[in-house]
């Protein structure tokens, strides 16, 4: 014989469903993968500023197997500036991976040339413009790796002329743990950064205060 069905049967029931599914869908966003893109914007290919973008991004993607990280090497790439009538070039099949729902964050890394971003970092941050409406890339954490021929040659300068230019899409500067307060500062020393232990070790901490914050940022909006 069936069992009688009450009131508070049916309710008990009604809320150990509704707790399952509650449970299942945290689990579920919890599992959600977090993209971090990092755009190495010098004009020579695989060199050092890609190299310590990478740096960076391993240690963001050791922080949570949520994160999952990706290198852009912008190197050898047609990217023009913004134009008032923009023509098609390398960068159209960027744009989607900065379209991304998934994505969690950026790592931008860019040369000191005369104290300032290089060329192809300004031109691709030109031509992320079609990002700020609707803000993609808003509340999303965004970091820098800079590098120069010195230990003083204009990295703090190229993080902040990066920083500030993202603020217009509404990202979170984020700079890294005690010394890479601002990003990462990274010397380049006869196209070799090897060598330079303390500019890694703020691209390593750069690269895990990223991940941090973007888990934080994604859980709030989840």
């Amino acid at each position: 014989m069936s069992k009688q069905i009450t009131r508070r049967n049916f309710l008990g029931a009604a809320g150990a469903a509704a707790l399952v599914s509650a449970v299942g869908s945290t689990a579920t966003a919890a599992d959600k993968p977090l993209k971090i893109l990092g755009i190495a914007c010098s004009p020579r290919k695989g060199m050092t500023t890609a190299k310590a973008v990478q740096v960076a991004l391993d240690s963001a993607k050791a922080v949570s197997p949520r994160i999952e990280t990706e290198l852009i090497d912008l190197g050898g790439l047609n990217i023009a500036g913004h134009l008032p009538k923009q023509a098609a070039d390398d960068f159209d099949a960027i744009l989607p991976k900065l379209k991304d729902t998934a994505l969690g964050g950026l790592i931008i890394g860019s040369p000191s040339y005369f104290r300032s971003m290089s060329a192809l970092c300004k031109a691709f941050i030109e031509r992320c413009g079609p990002l700020r409406e609707p803000r993609t890339l808003a509340d999303k954490p965004v970091g820098v790796v800079a590098l120069g021929s010195f230990r003083n040659g204009g990295q703090e300068l190229v993080i902040e002329q990066i920083q500030t230019a993202m603020l217009c899409f509404g990202m979170i500067p984020v700079g890294g743990n005690p010394p890479a307060y601002q990003g990462a500062t990274v010397q380049s020393t006869k196209d070799e950064i090897s060598a330079d232990e303390l500019g890694l070790d703020t691209a390593k901490k750069l690269g895990v205060r990223i991940a941090e914050v973007a888990l934080r940022m994604a859980g709030k909006k989840e």
